[in-house]
């Protein structure tokens, strides 16, 4: 899908080679021709992702100060030390946060998380319970199915935590059925936290179908004929990471 040259959905004219940062997005005109939007949270100290769980401890393992003895006069590096729960900012669930036999992050493949062709489904505003006929008469096969429900903008509020959109049981079932290889969702939980089943995350995953969970700027994806990418760091025995989500859009 290629936009008018004169302007993009991205606020990025098609000529830029310049990069703007636009509700927390970095977006970034390269050379190549392509427009890469960042649709993850910044994770920062002291933030609160869900509620009830801790929040990252950032700080220097080795400052730059300290650094000074180990180095020439001049040369200093930084080496820093994060304590974190593995379910804060935007991350990935894979089949071992549901299931003790699943795959973890270090099992996934690069194919069920990267370059993988996207579609962007928008919910109708003041919807919490997202059914299946949001993704009727869709080809799904194959794709990363991100529910854009604009509930990033209560991002850091007391409001995140409290009603949120999410995917009904019938809905998960739908894109199973499908065959979508990733789902993706703006919102506090791609289930509905009142039901402890969490019959979403047990249908995805149980069909090794990654969750990417606390996604924002969603606005900024055209509708489909873009990739996009999630992928966190190559951990055993871990069912949940934080990851750099991103869609590609040709210029």
């Amino acid at each position: 899908m290629r936009f008018a040259r004169s302007r993009h959905p991205t606020g990025l004219s098609s000529g830029s080679s310049g990069r703007k940062v636009a509700d927390g997005a970095l977006l970034l005109m390269r050379n190549n021709g392509h427009i890469f939007i960042d649709v993850s949270h910044v994770v920062e100290h002291g933030m609160i992702t869900y509620k009830g769980l801790p929040a990252p401890i950032i700080c220097d393992y080795l400052s730059r100060e300290a650094s000074k003895v180990h180095y020439a006069e001049g040369t200093t590096f930084q080496i820093g030390k994060i304590e974190l729960v593995a379910n804060t900012g935007t991350y990935v669930d894979t089949p071992f946060h549901r299931y003790a036999h699943g795959k973890d992050l270090a099992e996934l493949t690069l194919s069920s998380l990267a370059h993988l062709d996207g579609r962007v489904f928008r919910s109708k505003p003041n919807v919490r319970a997202i059914g299946r006929e949001l993704f009727d008469n869709h080809d799904l096969t194959g794709k990363a199915v991100l529910i854009h429900t604009g509930w990033d903008t209560h991002w850091r509020t007391e409001q995140y935590f409290e009603e949120h959109p999410f995917l009904t049981r019938e809905a998960a079932e739908h894109l199973k059925a499908s065959g979508v290889t990733l789902v993706g969702i703006d919102s506090y939980n791609i289930d509905d936290t009142s039901d402890r089943t969490r019959p979403v995350h047990s249908i995805l995953l149980g069909a090794e179908i990654p969750i990417v969970e606390h996604m924002c700027n969603l606005k900024k994806l055209p509708d489909n004929g873009f990739t996009f990418s999630a992928v966190p760091a190559k951990i055993k025995g871990f069912g949940t990471f934080p990851v750099r989500a991103f869609g590609v859009v040709a210029a």
